[in-house]
């Protein structure tokens, strides 16, 4: 029996990447899983990938940043499957790489409207689902940035410090109500979002260490997946409001010795690479 055995799983931006990757270990643990992300024709082929496990699984066209469009995924959910018991708001994006000023406003604005809207979204949606049945569970994802400033990113870096204070917070003030809350950090995996990089050009240069980066202390999105898992079971029932970090010291110091390792035993290097493309500046 599955650790998400009978429980329905509403995952945005779950057609690739993390979203997919937790999609399918909910689908494994036995949970029907509802998939999410802009793009119909990405969902539909994400649902298919799901499919193959033999959990139920459906999904709908969703840009989070959209309001009306968030309900219609409740309640899909809810017409498909009569309910939902967890609600995982992974969606996200980032601007191309570089400073605030030169990054251009519309793809700040874009980046700050999917990540904080669609969290607080998702979140407003998910609890008037949970709150009058005193159960369910609610997982925001939060990313670099959430735990101190990252320059060159700052449109991402500070929607995710706004995701854990907002998280944290919704957790004590529900404290009591059933439902818990939890703030989820996966650490650095390889994705899209890393092997597929925008940079503002005139600051390439600043990504010349991404390949040694992502070989020390990037992992596949399962690892992280996995702990998603753990969130969404009866191991945190009554645990409202942890806050979960993958990365760490050690795991960075380990990264290091691995890659240090591998390169004096002449080991090649299979970590995919960056493509890396330029974007105008804003001024």
């Amino acid at each position: 029996m599955g650790l998400l055995e009978n429980k329905i799983a509403v995952i945005t931006g779950s057609s690739r990447g993390f979203g997919l990757a937790m999609a399918q270990a909910f689908a494994s643990q036995g949970a029907a899983v509802v998939l999410a992300s802009r793009s119909e024709a990405a969902v539909q082929q994400a649902v298919e990938s799901v499919r193959s496990t033999g959990t139920p699984v459906t999904g709908i066209a969703c840009d989070t940043s959209d309001m009306k469009q968030v309900e219609a995924l409740a309640e899909h959910a809810i017409k498909t499957f009569g309910r939902f018991d967890v609600w995982v708001n992974n969606a996200g994006i980032s601007p191309a790489y570089g400073p605030t000023a030169h990054v251009q406003p519309e793809a700040f604005v874009k980046t700050t409207q999917t990540n904080i809207l669609g969290t607080y979204y998702g979140s407003m949606i998910a609890l008037r689902h949970f709150l009058p049945n005193k159960s369910g569970k609610l997982i925001n994802i939060m990313g670099a940035g959430a735990r101190g400033p990252v320059p060159m990113q700052n449109a991402y870096a500070s929607s995710k410090a706004w995701i854990r204070s907002f998280t944290l917070a919704l957790a004590q003030e529900y404290k009591d109500s059933g439902v818990g809350v939890y703030a989820f950090g996966p650490g650095m995996m390889i994705t899209d979002m890393l092997t597929r990089v925008e940079v503002v050009a005139g600051f390439e240069h600043k990504l010349e260490s991404l390949p040694m980066v992502l070989r020390v202390l990037g992992k596949p999105p399962e690892v992280s997946a996995r702990k998603a898992v753990w969130l969404a079971s009866s191991a945190t029932d009554g645990r409202t409001g942890l806050e979960v970090h993958l990365f760490s010291p050690a795991a960075a110091m380990f990264g290091f010795l691995r890659e240090r390792i591998r390169g004096l035993a002449g080991r090649p290097d299979d970590w995919p690479r960056p493509n890396i493309t330029s974007i105008p500046p804003a001024i």
